[in-house]
């Protein structure tokens, strides 16, 4: 039996992922037909969607066994009412790679004070630039989700004293983990860089706001890859000029892209990054898509599956 795929995301993503799935479900052994082309909704076995996808009414797709996202975040369609179908987020091994790269790289900027180094290049012989080392520098990453985890392993590995929260207890190895808002407070209030990878739910919305940022000790940094409504912005931005923070490395935002008359853009202490922290890439995304399909078709549990009430 052929199966009938239907890539519902974004028109413009067609053509980076058209030979990739149909590659994918061929090695996977699944015959299938792949188009972006609207079918007859009752013949779709299979939905392929994103944010900002073709699909706003689900209900035709009787027969659609899993609608299969290609974002890690989903809060966008979790709250379709239309959608009955078991909804899969994306983990793809590359953009968790490319998530930790990002992380990694401005905690080390921030760490190593490297924006200060750049700045005073000016011929003064700079006596009091010895960082201390990885060990005496906590940092915070809330949230434990598979990047929450990788990034905080790999911050651990360099001997970055890791903070880990999230809604409930975890335990992630090489990370302290804190649950709740207590451990919340506690976590804070030890972050020398807080890392904030949490998914955008009405629990989380404006989780960073100004009684949160005063907790930090004065100086501290804010790296925000998750979402941009995690973090209250006049909130930030007055800590900032406050000096309570002493920097931010922003790469989601409440609007994208980001209106041009924004203050972020002309802040002295943030940096902007246009949503690039963690791609999707279609050679490996492809092949969890194709993965669920097979699964799907087997009986066995999806992958990434969706909890409707937690939202993610």
């Amino acid at each position: 039996m052929t199966l009938n795929v239907y890539f519902a995301a974004r028109p413009e993503l067609w053509p980076r992922y058209r030979e990739a799935l149909r590659e994918a479900l061929a090695e996977a052994g699944i015959e299938a037909s792949v188009s972006d082309s609207a079918p007859d909704p009752a013949m779709v076995d299979y939905i392929v969607y994103s944010p900002g996808g073709v699909i706003e009414d689900f209900r035709p797709y009787t027969n659609a066994r899993a609608v299969l996202n290609l974002w890690a975040g989903v809060e966008s369609i979790v709250t379709n009412p239309t959608l009955t179908q078991p909804l899969c987020r994306m983990v793809d091994p590359s953009l968790t790679e490319g998530m930790v790269e990002y992380v990694t790289g401005h905690v080390l900027r921030y760490h190593l004070d490297i924006d200060g180094h750049i700045a005073a290049q000016d011929g003064h012989w700079r006596e009091d630039a010895v960082p201390p080392l990885a060990r005496e520098r906590p940092v915070a990453m809330l949230g434990l989700g598979a990047l929450g985890r990788a990034c905080g392993q790999a911050l651990a590995g360099l001997n970055f004293p890791v903070l880990g929260w999230s809604r409930e207890l975890k335990e992630v190895a090489g990370i302290s983990c804190h649950a709740g808002e207590d451990g919340l407070d506690q976590v804070l209030r030890r972050a020398a860089i807080v890392v904030t990878l949490l998914p955008r739910t009405p629990q989380t919305e404006g989780l960073l706001n100004a009684q949160r940022l005063s907790l930090l000790p004065p100086g501290a940094c804010v790296i925000n890859p998750g979402r941009g409504a995690l973090i209250d912005d006049d909130a930030l931005l007055e800590a900032l000029n406050a000096g309570q923070v002493r920097a931010a490395t922003l790469d989601v935002f409440r609007t994208e892209p980001l209106p041009p008359d924004h203050p972020y853009w002309a802040h002295p202490r943030v940096t902007v990054t246009p949503h690039i922290a963690a791609e999707t890439r279609p050679q490996t995304a492809a092949r969890v898509i194709a993965e669920n399909i097979r699964r799907g078709q087997a009986g066995e549990p999806l992958l990434h599956r969706v909890d409707r009430a937690r939202g993610y």
